[in-house]
């Protein structure tokens, strides 16, 4: 469907076969021609300067996200391609999520290359479905068998599990997934809220800030993952050396690339993100003893049992628990899994009886869903308004905003507006899809978890190949798959992190060409970098995470 908007306008135009939402189009058309004469009922009271503060992000170059006519022009640019997009990826992160040892990363990493034909809107819509769904799908097999579908589902089995064996199994999944839907409409909210003033603040960063701000952010990120802080420094600096092979940024002189043409335009971006998530996990869980599991019995007639302790258990706990998802997700390297943990930790700190955490009590549920699903709404805030992602789901989608022409960052909500309206009335949209689709097929996806990994693997290595050649229809991009798998496989059995490998090579060509333009605009050398305060703060800032990291590994 193609509608074509005119502001003030008398008409709209509805392409192709989809006349069946004409009439919710002129219904958000008439709500637009009341915003324009209450626009400009607005201009002859207050003057154009009173309606750019009641405008939020007033000014030219800001992207107006919370007036009226942008999230009605966002909504109708929701065309049925577009919804069916977002409902499918929903599905499929359900899917992936509820089978053990399939992630939202893994799915995200896998279905990248497929991306590439979509329309922009489409692709962003369909990843974040999958990070969604993902995120809210793990819980099924922490609570059913015991098995978390992801990291940040792993406080959820304590008391979910304990909930299970007591025969409350459908109490419990109903609990994480209204828990999963209350924080992820709180995160969405902090998206919206919180995104575009950080962009705009950041408008202002030159060459030498954007450097100190790369450098704090690869920083924090190795020193919040998993393992000792070297570690996360020797990944991060593996991948600015991947980072380097190519041709020069500023110079035409080949580096690194040993005689190989498809190394010239540097190492590509697909194949690494599928051998380090898709690949290495392959190889990960094939080095496994392989066991079968038990099929769960759930009756949908049960699942709307946790009505009564939602009224119970009140709003207090949604709130603090949402406020930690979303605050730990706009933190660089933040992650779910986290905010998972420390929302389960102030729960059972606040409660009246925290010797009963982990025996199977509601608490122990709603704490950790609630804070794991605001956390994608907090991550996507500083991956949108800074290029810096929160997580490493966070991390493979930045690179689909790369693929479709994107660049995160200070301009983002500026030059590409039309997408980030569409993006985030699609992201609360994913989570109602969450909160139908997962109570309504609650007791089919809990039987995923038993899908026999013997036939899985290998659909997921054939999935991986398949989308590493389509990525750049070179039998060089599936060898390169191949070669990363096994590289990411050997860091995770020394214990090093994937994410800072990944963000090195994304933000490596951005800290490359900074460096060196600030160094040739600068009269005093590398002194640029601590001329202004923000540019200095940066880097003190990273400085005071390597110390006090370091401290605490010793």
């Amino acid at each position: 469907m193609a509608i074509e908007w005119r502001r003030g306008a008398a008409a709209v135009v509805v392409g192709h076969r989809h006349h069946g939402s004409l009439r919710g189009c002129f219904f958000i058309h008439r709500v637009c021609d009341r915003y324009d004469s209450l626009q400009r009922r607005c201009r002859a009271r207050t003057g154009a300067a009173g309606l750019g503060r009641a405008r939020f992000l007033g000014g030219r170059d800001g992207f107006h996200l919370l007036s009226l006519w942008s999230w009605a022009r966002g909504t109708a640019s929701l065309t049925l391609v577009a919804l069916g997009f977002l409902t499918g990826g929903v599905a499929l992160g359900l899917v992936v999520g509820a089978i053990p040892g399939l992630t939202a990363t893994l799915a995200i990493a896998l279905l990248l290359p497929f991306t590439f034909s979509l329309e922009t809107v489409d692709a962003l819509l369909a990843l974040t479905g999958i990070y969604v769904g993902g995120i809210y799908g793990g819980s099924i097999t922490a609570i059913t068998v015991r098995i978390p579908g992801a990291p940040a589902n792993t406080m959820t089995l304590l008391d979910g599990h304990a909930m299970a064996q007591a025969g409350r199994t459908e109490e419990a999944l109903g609990l994480a997934t209204f828990s999963s839907f209350v924080g992820g409409i709180a995160g969405g909210v902090v998206l919206v809220l919180f995104a575009p003033q950080l962009a705009r603040l950041s408008l202002e960063f030159q060459s030498p800030e954007v450097f100190s701000l790369v450098v704090f952010a690869l920083v924090a990120v190795a020193a919040v993952s998993t393992g000792p802080l070297t570690k996360g420094l020797a990944a991060t600096t593996l991948g600015l050396m991947l980072s380097t092979v190519g041709l020069d940024r500023l110079v035409p002189v080949s580096r690194f690339s040993m005689g190989v043409p498809d190394l010239l335009a540097g190492i590509p971006l697909l194949p690494v993100v599928i051998g380090l998530f898709a690949l290495s996990e392959l190889f990960w869980q094939a080095s496994e003893k392989l066991t079968s599991l038990e099929k769960p019995a759930i009756e949908w007639r049960r699942v709307f049992d946790f009505i009564p302790t939602v009224k119970r258990v009140g709003v207090a706990l949604f709130a603090k628990s949402a406020a930690i998802g979303a605050f730990v997700g706009a933190l660089p390297g933040g992650g779910a899994a986290m905010s998972a943990f420390l929302a389960y930790a102030e729960a059972k700190r606040s409660s009246p009886n925290p010797d009963a955490f982990g025996t199977g009590i509601p608490e122990g549920i709603i704490a950790p869903e609630t804070a794991n699903n605001a956390m994608t709404g907090g991550a996507f805030v500083p991956m949108l308004a800074l290029g810096i992602p929160g997580d490493a789901v966070t991390a493979v989608i930045l690179g689909g905003l790369i693929i479709q022409g994107l660049t995160p960052g200070p301009t983002l909500f500026r030059d590409a507006g039309d997408v980030m309206t569409p993006l985030f009335v699609g992201y609360f949209l994913a989570y109602v899809l969450v909160l139908v689709l997962g109570l309504a097929l609650l007791p089919w996806f809990a039987r995923l978890a038993t899908i026999d990994r013997k036939y899985l693997l290998p659909f997921i290595g054939s999935v991986s190949l398949v989308g590493a050649y389509a990525s750049e229809r070179t039998a060089f991009a599936m060898g390169l798959t191949v070669a990363i798998g096994i590289f990411g496989y050997t860091l995770r059995r020394f214990d090093y992190p994937l994410v800072p490998v990944l963000l090195g090579l994304i933000l490596g060509p951005l800290l490359e060409t900074n460096f060196r333009r600030s160094l040739m605009l600068s009269e005093n050398g590398a002194w640029i970098f601590v001329s202004s305060p923000l540019s200095a703060g940066l880097l003190i800032g990273a400085a005071v995470l390597v110390i006090h990291f370091a401290r605490r590994n010793r």
